[in-house]
């Protein structure tokens, strides 16, 4: 198992007023940009923007920061011998694969599986990546 990214979460109730200082920031555009539920994500950096109205952003607020990974169901595993609980199980997206996992200590994190064309585009053609297999 590997970790390919990790990005810090930023909390907005706009997108574009969220992403001005961060494209002039980090010197890029977003790497992807995408309704998700009811809320709107965008990568940027290292970070993952998710806008929306608060009542809508609390849903995800649990989780502290999203990790990319090469393979999620090993991710999974690992973490449960390490005392985490999944708390919102493995599903499907638009970008791969995802799970919430809440470790021993109490920290919550997302878990993603990018599909492998994602991860080459975002993080490069040398990132080992896998397809997502069921969720």
């Amino acid at each position: 198992m590997t970790i390919l990214k990790t990005y810090a979460r930023l909390w907005s109730d706009d997108m574009d007023l969220a992403l001005a200082p961060l494209r002039e920031l980090t010197g890029a555009e977003p790497d992807l940009r995408m309704p998700f539920e009811s809320v709107e994500l965008a990568a940027i950096g290292d970070f993952l923007v998710i806008a929306g109205p608060a009542a809508a952003r609390d849903r995800y607020r649990g989780a502290t920061a999203t990790v990319v990974v090469d393979d999620l169901d090993r991710t999974a595993a690992l973490l449960a011998a390490h005392g985490a609980r999944v708390t919102v199980p493995p599903a499907r997206s638009a970008t791969g694969r995802f799970l919430y996992a809440r470790h021993a200590d109490g920290a919550e994190v997302e878990y993603v599986q990018w599909l492998p064309e994602l991860v080459e585009r975002v993080i490069g053609p040398g990132a080992r990546a896998t397809r997502p297999t069921g969720a």
